[in-house]
């Protein structure tokens, strides 16, 4: 696989701490324009709260998060969905209420974005055909795996430039989770950088470009996804070898 250079995305030093409870130690990461980048662990590593930050619903203590050269630091959440930073959390997260369609198009609530809003209609359904088939009905009422394509699929419609994905792959039946990852590797050759978080790690770590391992809120190893596949603490910690 080939990626662009340049960063995108680069976090420096950053420390977070849930009151008494440090979560994060002086991570330091980069997001090369182009790339999947994928950051694995185990439950409770961090990497959520990682997202976070970047997104800006919490506030790291020390450290810097640059996008495209700009600190983050002094923006709001929806100032960094506007630079084209879209966060699809765990857990979906749809509106049950409301039909696909609706879901979607709250996806481009952005004013940026509205123009492109029936482009990426279309862009979302031929990624997610299933959607197409299911456009008028609750979202409540889709099962677990229509319901995280809905999720990236209504992150898709806001633009991204950076997605943040957090465990797309979470509960899915094997065949759909082998799709998931197929229409991860298309969202990406299509121009969207991807930083993806995943404990499937010998599915998220074939299609990165680059990996990170966290433990403990700490970086404790880094490289290409076919040489963190190999990795023998990898393969120990993560993939029962």
């Amino acid at each position: 696989m080939s990626a662009s250079n340049g960063a995108m995305l680069s976090i420096t030093n950053l420390d977070f701490s849930y009151g008494d409870l440090k979560v994060l130690w002086g991570v330091g990461l980069t997001v090369n324009k182009g790339e999947i980048v994928t950051l694995v662990g185990s439950n409770g590593a961090g990497k959520s709260t990682l997202l976070k930050n970047i997104s800006r619903l919490v506030k790291w203590a020390a450290g810097s998060v640059m996008f495209e050269g700009e600190d983050l630091s002094r923006l709001e959440p929806h100032d960094v969905v506007a630079r084209g930073i879209i966060h699809v959390p765990e857990g979906r997260r749809i509106f049950p209420e409301m039909t696909v369609m609706e879901n979607l198009r709250m996806g481009s609530f952005p004013k940026a974005c509205r123009p492109d809003r029936e482009r990426n209609v279309e862009r979302a359904f031929s990624l997610f055909p299933r959607l197409k088939e299911r456009e008028k009905q609750l979202g409540g009422t889709l099962s677990g795996g229509e319901q995280q394509m809905l999720a990236i699929a209504r992150g898709l419609m806001a633009n991204p430039r950076l997605l943040l994905l957090d465990e797309p792959s979470l509960g899915l039946s094997p065949l759909l989770v082998k799709n998931i990852f197929q229409i991860i590797t298309e969202i990406n050759k299509q121009g969207v950088t991807i930083l993806l978080i995943e404990q499937n790690v010998y599915q998220s770590l074939r299609i990165a470009h680059r990996g990170y391992v966290l433990e403990t809120g700490r970086v404790v190893l880094t490289g290409t996804g076919n040489d963190l596949l190999s990795d023998n603490h990898v393969k120990k910690a993560f993939l029962g070898m």
